[in-house]
């Protein structure tokens, strides 16, 4: 079904929401906010999903990867799967499970695109809506092409390919917002730990957000 049947179908005005991604994506700030180097709290947020349920399990460690709080969140999904709209299905569940630590991280990896997007990736509006600086983590393009390890929109640079071993999958690395992308593709890539291929965080938190859907559901 194409999504303006999807869209139809379930009462979305789809003109609407890019207008207000476009509005949103003017906030963004692609600069590091902070010395992330320094950076003592780092934070994940993956989902997990059954029927019409999402279950967001955060998590956040330290620069050693030790786990120092870990938060989930489970609710009904309200919005259907819309490819550039991810966030309006995902985001309320995962914003809760992430309001739910007793103390903010200082970076947050989120499975999906910052920038690399054609109007707001779901690691943008993340940010944007908890002011916390994201790196977005993605297995496939939505738009822009790869030249050399750099991905590109319209010639300009929106992020960089990050691929772990010869003739693996690579992943796709943007800023979401408050941090530039070399320090996004440079942090990606310190926190990997083979033979994940995800860095640590958000392998540990797409586990963890697993582990909860287990417990809760069977």
């Amino acid at each position: 079904m194409k999504p303006e049947e999807i869209a139809k179908r379930y009462n979305i005005d789809l003109e609407k929401l890019k207008k207000e991604q476009e509005k949103l994506a003017k906030q963004l700030k692609i600069e590091d906010s902070i010395d992330f180097s320094l950076a003592e709290r780092i934070a994940a947020i993956d989902n997990s999903f059954l029927k019409n349920k999402i279950i967001s399990g955060c998590i956040v460690v330290n620069p050693e990867m030790e786990v120092l709080e870990q938060e989930y969140f489970s609710d009904i999904m309200r919005f259907p799967y819309i490819p550039g709209f991810r966030a309006y299905r995902e985001l309320p569940s995962m914003i809760e499970a992430f309001n739910k630590l007793e103390e903010k991280p200082d970076i947050v990896f989120i499975p999906g695109h910052g920038i690399a997007h054609p109007r707001l990736g779901m690691a943008s509006h993340f940010s944007i809506s908890t002011g916390v600086p994201s790196i977005g983590i993605a297995n496939s393009l939505l738009i822009g092409e790869v030249k050399g390890e750099d991905i590109f929109v319209e010639g300009k640079k929106v992020g960089k390919v990050l691929q772990i071993k010869p003739g693996s999958k690579p992943m796709y690395i943007s800023p979401g917002n408050l941090i530039s992308i070399e320090t996004a593709y440079n942090l990606a890539k310190k926190f990997i730990r083979l033979p994940h291929k995800l860095p640590e965080p958000l392998h540990l938190a797409h586990k963890y957000a697993k582990e909860i859907r287990k417990e809760m559901f069977g």
